[in-house]
């Protein structure tokens, strides 16, 4: 019998948040769950997409997909109490890690100064074994690496002349869909929120097909299943890095 990890409560102790993911509905996959909490407790979330999942709709052209996505996202994320929500235009299935990449991300962090920075994991497998996609995997490092990026004004000098002064605030790291989580956000009261926050996305869920798990399956797959290992009802399991 496997034993369960030990795992800690994630610290409540920041003000501001920024989400960094790959498409539009990645952050709908539970961590907007843990956006409800913190939003309803006063804490200011903020998004940032690196694409507009142009390519996720196998029948619609990405030039129709792209804006319909991005409106999606933006409707999950008014769903959990998030009103800012910020694209970059990398191209949906290309994206790549590299200094530019790093560079953008750095930018945004700098911009909005968070204590906690979200993202998806980065390794080549998910929780469960499921591969991981090549967008999430090189939005993950980036994102890692851009928040040491950010308060070193030696790396990237452009950005501070850009008038984004280096922000060295970034306390916590956390990667969601880990498969070696270390810390927990308790989710009581905010399950339906996140059910809520996914179904936003009719045209991509309804193209996804009549097999795939509906939105509160899925919901409750992740929440319970992070519950069932932090010992509560619904939990979101986050590998956490502990920068300062």
């Amino acid at each position: 019998m496997t034993e369960r990890p030990e795992l800690d409560e994630l610290p409540d102790d920041f003000t501001r948040v920024l989400c960094v993911a790959a498409h539009p509905d990645d952050i709908e996959y539970g961590t907007s769950a843990a956006v409800d909490r913190w939003t309803k407790a006063g804490k200011t979330v903020t998004y940032f997409l690196l694409t507009r999942g142009e390519a996720g709709i196998d029948t619609m052209q990405p030039a129709t997909a792209g804006p319909l996505r991005e409106q999606e996202e933006r409707d999950g994320a008014a769903m959990v109490g998030v009103t800012e929500v910020d694209f970059a235009d990398y191209r949906d299935g290309h994206v790549e890690y590299g200094l530019g990449l790093r560079r953008d991300i750095a930018r945004e962090i700098r911009r909005r100064r968070p204590e906690l920075v979200v993202t998806g994991d980065y390794h080549d497998r998910f929780v469960g074994g499921m591969p991981n996609q090549a967008d999430h995997r090189a939005v993950g490092l980036a994102t890692l690496d851009a928040c040491a990026d950010a308060g070193n004004r030696w790396i990237f000098p452009e950005l501070s002349a850009e008038g984004f002064e280096p922000w060295a605030g970034v306390k916590l790291v956390g990667f969601a869909g880990s498969p070696q989580p270390t810390h927990f956000v308790d989710l009581a009261g905010h399950f339906e929120a996140a059910v809520a926050s996914l179904e936003a996305h009719r045209e991509y869920n309804a193209a996804l097909g009549p097999d795939f798990p509906a939105p509160r399956d899925i919901i409750q797959m992740v929440l319970g299943g992070g519950g069932e290992a932090a010992g509560i009802e619904h939990a979101l399991l986050l590998d956490v890095v502990q920068r300062r």
